[in-house]
């Protein structure tokens, strides 16, 4: 899993696996899903992401099962 914040453009993208992307699909105007070919998304897009999310305050968290 990769994040990536372009500060230039507050864009945040949020890559779950590396994949072949076959579609993206407008989940509304500033989101992008990118789906591979079974149509699992594997990365999501954000727009305006300064304005929208919390993006100085990010963290982590794994939970054991």
């Amino acid at each position: 899993m990769k994040i990536k914040y372009f500060q230039d453009t507050a864009t945040l993208y949020i890559e779950f696996k590396a994949a072949e992307i076959i579609e993206t699909k407008d989940l509304d105007e500033n989101t992008l899903l990118d789906l591979d070919s079974d149509g699992n998304i594997c990365a999501i897009t954000v727009e305006h992401a300064s304005k929208r999310a919390d993006i100085p305050h990010f963290s982590f968290e794994q939970v054991a099962a």
